[in-house]
């Protein structure tokens, strides 16, 4: 339907590119494409004529650029190192291009423009070098041909050697196996130091461990007025006062044991010359004659010096190995909250009070499983004083500290405390008393295996009494008695971990 509003109420349209400025005219449509025209329209733009091909922008009817008239100029070679065009030096005037194999000099390459327009260098991997030939299977070889090497690699005065081609990207097979070999080199080396620095290792972490258990002691001292300083004194040197009390306790027995050994020596020999038995096995299998030649040949020398000498190095390392758990145990037991906010930092910033908090409720929990811990070597060893007191058993108190501190170990650590004060109440005493000790020992094992330690260790450390028991186990096997030692803390942990951030995400999915 025709528009029949007069011209001079129809609104003036806005001014802009593409358009028309004379007011109340509409542009006329663009002529088809299959229509010859011999001259291009004509725009008026700020009151000048401009013809299209003689330096006007192509304009569409809608007043935006053409895009296929539009010519980007090409940005040409950036520079790796900065990130921005690079800037080489002119070449000189007489110089021109290689031309390609099979082409006359003086030629412009196919598919040029004859206006000069640049050719956008390839990008796809494997292409051919901008200002390279591409290679011609009928050109000769440029393994015997040098003309043909400086044609194929594009060789100029800014490349007298050819333009480089592309860089290996992350994805070729060779940096991407050359970064997994070295990730596997990297993992191994560090598997080997961790295996050779394993002592180290092991004393690092049960002198922190210790540090940990022994913290809450010091947290009460400090409520009671103390500074840290003075508390962590305090509590190290009643450890101190325990182990040179039970070494004490040691010395005495040892000492008249060996004495008494000492002397009935002789007597020893006596009885072994006049026992019958021993002679009638002696003219049998002449077992004196073989003990002597045994005893003189340089192998039992040998053996012996080698085994005297593995005995003192096996005690000095252990004195050496003592010594340096309890230094390490004073410097973490002063610096530990310095420790846990070092190691609290590295948290990110908005989850780092959560960590906090469940890294407070795990250190607090090894508390409680070191004090829980020695609340039942104390009573095993309180228990077997009292016992072997009333029987009669000689060093009493010895063995009663044995037992003590060899219950420390989970699940094995009361048998062999029972095994050593067995063995030494049968040695000293009679076949009543060994019968006594292991009727005894049986029971309390029961006792404290399913009432004592299940109650102690779920007031404590809040974990199930098969899990302890599995924990226990396993962490044996893993690293012996310190696996042993640190498996019940480690499983309150993962525990605490799994009920606390692993079980609320589940149910979130």
């Amino acid at each position: 339907m025709a528009d029949d509003t007069p011209d001079e109420d129809r609104p003036a349209a806005a001014p802009g590119k593409g358009r028309t400025g004379t007011a109340g005219r509409v542009p006329e449509p663009a002529p088809p494409a299959d229509q010859d025209t011999e001259q291009a329209p004509e725009t008026e733009k700020d009151g000048k004529t401009e013809k299209d091909g003689e330096g006007a922008e192509a304009v569409a009817p809608s007043g935006a650029l053409d895009p296929e008239a539009v010519v980007t100029e090409p940005v040409g070679e950036l520079d790796p190192a900065t990130g921005g065009p690079r800037t080489r030096p002119a070449p000189p005037d007489d110089w021109s291009p290689m031309p390609p194999a099979g082409e006359a000099p003086g030629t412009k390459a196919a598919g040029t423009a004859a206006s000069g327009a640049r050719t956008p260098a390839p990008t796809t991997p494997g292409a051919t070098a901008p200002g390279a030939a591409a290679p011609d299977p009928e050109a000769p070889d440029p393994a015997h041909d040098v003309e043909q090497r400086r044609r194929e690699a594009g060789v100029n005065p800014l490349f007298p050697f050819g333009r480089p081609g592309q860089p290996l990207g992350r994805a070729h097979p060779f940096v991407f196996g050359f970064t997994a070999a070295l990730g596997v080199i990297t993992a191994w080396m560090l598997v080997k130091a961790a295996t050779n620095a394993k002592s180290v290792l092991v004393m690092i972490v049960v002198a922190m461990f210790l540090a940990v258990g022994l913290n809450p002691a010091v947290e009460r001292l400090r409520r009671l007025g103390l500074p840290r300083g003075a508390a962590v004194g305090s509590v190290f040197l009643i450890v101190i006062l325990f182990f040179a009390g039970f070494v004490a306790s040691l010395v005495q027995p040892v000492t008249e044991q060996v004495t008494e050994l000492r002397h009935n020596i002789p007597e020893f020999v006596d009885q072994l010359q006049n026992n019958k038995t021993l002679a009638d096995w002696d003219k049998r299998y002449g077992l004196l004659a073989r003990a002597e030649k045994a005893v003189n040949s340089p192998g039992f020398q040998n053996g012996l010096t080698d085994t005297a000498t593995g005995i003192g190095k096996v005690a000095i390392n252990g004195v050496f190995q003592t010594v340096t758990i309890l230094i390490l145990t004073l410097y973490f037991m002063s610096s530990l909250p310095q420790i846990k906010t070092f190691f609290y930092q590295l948290a990110p910033r908005t989850r780092r009070a959560r960590v906090a908090l469940l890294g407070d409720e795990i250190l607090d929990r090894i508390g409680g499983y070191v004090a829980g811990q020695f609340t039942i070597a104390f009573i095993a060893g309180l228990c077997s004083y009292i016992f072997l007191s009333i029987l009669g058993v000689k060093y009493a108190l010895a063995l009663a500290l044995i037992v003590a501190v060899t219950d420390l170990v989970p699940l094995i650590g009361a048998t062999i405390g029972a095994v050593i004060v067995c063995l030494v109440a049968f040695l000293t005493g009679t076949t009543t008393d060994l019968i006594v000790c292991v009727v005894f020992y049986v029971v309390y094992q029961q006792v404290e295996n399913y009432l004592v330690y299940p109650r102690v260790m779920k007031r404590t450390v809040d974990v199930q009494p098969a899990v302890t028991i599995v924990a226990a186990l396993v962490g044996a096997a893993l690293l012996g008695v310190v696996g042993a030692l640190l498996a019940i803390p480690t499983a309150a942990a993962i525990s605490l971990l799994i009920r606390e951030v692993v079980l609320p995400r589940q149910e979130t999915l």
